[in-house]
């Protein structure tokens, strides 16, 4: 079976409202993430168990997501990057791959947020006192006047070392230069690569927002959004969505 647009929209589904059929504007979100390739899931070898009931057929080889699902966690996790933004909650951006780093990187920091865009440093979480300590060495040595009293105690030789660690902590701590204490929250984009961040946040109790294909173990997620988490247009229109709602969350 072949779904094709009409289908995977499937507009006269009944919502998780008993009695309510799809409103216009849910219909044109579904829209919008189908034209963004959103419906697109693994092949069914790689689907893990928990993921059937998002699936509603396959094109080819690929299983084809129900969007409208999709849109439904969407909005609970919306809500609670909002919530997440009206507490002044620390919200750490993760996904290394190379399709998504940059706008994952970008999401954060349109909202002062801190990411990890590269490979996920251990210990973030769950030595974070050992972090913190990375975190102010780097502080230290990218302030201009520490720097330079710094330098001025050395040889020429001891500054160059000076300048390397430097540029080798802004590598290996990525975005997290701005992190002040453990985060509160994770955004992740696929939960299956990124899974020594999924161990170290669900260990410490703290709720994860992922972006996760059909491959992915849904019980990783607090607010999972069942979606194609390789697709350029798709993460960055999430991620969007997203970040508006933990705008409009601080200016509440």
């Amino acid at each position: 079976m072949s779904p094709g647009r009409d289908e995977v929209l499937r507009g006269v589904r009944v919502s998780g409202r008993v009695g309510h059929v799809m409103t216009e504007t849910a219909q044109a979100d579904v829209q919008r993430l189908f034209d963004s390739g959103a419906h697109f899931a693994q092949v069914k070898s790689r689907r893990h168990p928990s993921m059937k009931r998002f699936l509603v057929g396959t094109k080819g080889r690929q299983e084809i997501i129900d969007l409208v699902q999709t849109i439904e966690q969407l909005e609970a996790a919306k809500a609670a990057m909002g919530a997440f933004a009206r507490d002044g909650k620390t919200v750490l951006f993760v996904g290394g791959k190379v399709e998504v780093s940059s706008l994952v990187k970008n999401a954060a920091e349109k909202i002062a947020q801190p990411y990890v865009s590269t490979r996920w440093l251990g210990g973030t979480i769950s030595n974070w006192a050992e972090l913190k300590k990375r975190v102010d060495r780097l502080a230290e040595l990218s302030d201009k006047a520490s720097f330079e009293a710094l330098s001025k105690q050395r040889t020429k030789l001891e500054s160059l070392y000076l300048e390397r660690e430097r540029e080798r902590l802004e590598r290996r701590l990525d975005g997290l230069a701005g992190l002040s204490k453990r985060p509160d929250a994770l955004v992740i984009i696929d939960t299956k690569r990124e899974h020594h961040a999924v161990k170290e946040a669900r260990e410490a109790g703290i709720p994860i927002i992922a972006i996760m294909s059909s491959d992915c173990d849904l019980a990783e997620a607090a607010y999972p959004i069942v979606a194609n988490d390789a697709s350029r247009t798709t993460v960055g229109l999430l991620l969007d969505d997203l970040v508006s709602a933990f705008e409009r969350g601080r200016a509440a």
